[in-house]
């Protein structure tokens, strides 16, 4: 079930990487949306309520930004994270979803574990993982302030499979956009329809010219039968 909502907290985004290159292709992709922080540095040195952490569909925290993550915040995030998943997906995080789990730590309060990838280390530059895995934690953002209004009023993100899932940092940056937009755009109480909603729009994207960004049309609200 789809419904447009506006967003009641304004959410504070910060998109930080260690790579240059990521850095510089949100710049070109966000020039329109000043309102997006961009920095060059590790997610661990940035102050927020949540992080998303890219992850697989486990949730082990073996590699990446997951593996720096949990030294950081401590094995028991690991814990947690998988808890999440099995309780609410039996196990299993399909890409084009997340969870939100308390941190245990003061910064940041909650962290966002999102697929790019189904198993660990694999190369997902021709697919769509990054705009669903994207979209899903903003979406999770979202569900996470409706149940406890204003608790996350800022949120990090990194380059999300530019690193280990070897995509190239200028379709990151596009695909980022498009999951930020649809934020914005839309509000989503079901994961399925949100991947379904992306996958039928973003299908054909490999023809599309490298820098082109796409914004996604969300679906008319569903009425309700009489």
């Amino acid at each position: 079930m789809t419904a447009s909502r506006p967003q009641p907290t304004p959410l504070r985004v910060i998109l930080t990487d260690l790579s240059t290159e990521v850095v510089e292709s949100w710049r070109a992709a966000f020039a329109d949306t000043p309102e997006i922080e961009i920095r060059k540095g590790s997610i661990l040195g940035v102050a927020a309520d949540a992080w998303v952490s890219p992850t697989n569909s486990k949730g082990r925290m073996d590699g990446g930004t997951d593996a720096a993550v949990k030294r950081h915040l401590g094995a028991g995030i690991q814990l947690r994270v998988q808890q999440a998943i099995r309780d609410r997906f039996a196990g299993t995080l399909p890409v084009g979803s997340a969870v939100c789990v308390p941190s245990g730590a003061v910064n940041p309060k909650f962290l966002i574990p999102t697929p790019t990838m189904t198993g660990s280390s694999e190369n997902v530059s021709r697919t769509l993982n990054v705009a669903l895995a994207c979209a899903a934690a903003f979406q999770a953002v979202h569900r996470q302030n409706e149940s406890a209004p204003g608790s996350i009023r800022s949120v990090a993100l990194v380059g999300m499979g530019a690193r280990t899932g070897r995509v190239p940092a200028r379709v990151c940056a596009n695909l980022m956009w498009t999951g930020y937009t649809l934020f914005n755009d839309h509000y989503f109480e079901d994961f399925d329809d949100l991947r379904a909603t992306i996958t039928a729009q973003l299908h054909d994207i490999e023809t599309a010219p490298p820098a082109q960004r796409v914004r996604i049309t969300p679906p008319a609200p569903r009425t309700a039968r009489r």
